[in-house]
């Protein structure tokens, strides 16, 4: 099996020291088209995606398609959970690709791995991406943190994608690459993150929690009894 476009060396995953996020597109306007996922499950995880920004040192560069008319604006959680961001505006351009200015931007970080997501799926992930990845980037497109106006346009942009070399990816896979190890002083930060994308694994920190309790308590029985 061939490796997916600009893929080459020793490890072809997220380095964090590499990537950037992009995220494009994500206005009130457009989310109502979003048929392919719950709505504001795609939001809480571009809301994740922008704390792992944070949490990780994470460059990240946003753009919208005509804020002013009906598509909308950006979502506000973005700026709110990633406050060194970067917007850049468009001058109508549906690929944001084609915007000399979002280019320079991407460019100007110096990172050639992109992480990127967007609404709609099919247009403003798919056109960016695939130009992205033919002028060597290395591209993860997040399908959970996207949306489209159906399932049958989410999968035929799953094989253009692919097909164009870009690596589809989910929202959690992204957030455990981007945290490399729980050998960290922020782990339970990343844990808590983790629990937003994926609610059941509340239960597993609870549980965590509630074992680490439970030994210390029979700790202090075993002290109080010396």
């Amino acid at each position: 099996m061939s490796s997916p476009a600009n893929f080459n060396g020793p490890k072809p995953t997220i380095n964090p020291a590499d990537a950037v996020i992009l995220l494009i597109d994500h206005q009130s306007g457009l989310f109502q088209l979003v048929e392919d996922s719950p709505m504001n499950r795609v939001r809480t995880n571009v809301s994740a995606l922008a704390k792992a920004s944070t949490l990780a040192n994470i460059p990240v560069i946003t753009t919208a398609s005509v804020p002013q008319g009906p598509n909308g604006p950006m979502m506000p959680e973005i700026q709110q959970h990633a406050q060194h961001a970067s917007y850049v505006p468009r001058r109508g351009e549906i690929d944001a690709w084609d915007n000399p200015d979002f280019v320079a931007a991407v460019k100007a970080t110096g990172r050639r791995t992109l992480i990127m997501a967007g609404v709609l799926t099919s247009v403003c992930v798919a056109f960016p991406a695939i130009a992205a990845a033919h002028d060597g980037y290395k591209v993860f497109a997040v399908f959970d943190a996207s949306g489209d106006y159906s399932k049958m346009a989410q999968e035929v942009t799953l094989a253009r994608l692919m097909q164009a070399g870009v690596v589809p990816i989910d929202t959690a896979a992204v957030l455990s690459e981007l945290q490399g190890t729980w050998n960290r002083d922020d782990a339970q930060a990343w844990a808590e993150l983790f629990a937003s994308v994926c609610p059941s694994y509340q239960l597993l920190i609870e549980s965590h929690h509630n074992a680490q309790q439970v030994e210390r308590n029979q700790e202090q029985l075993d002290s109080q009894r010396e």
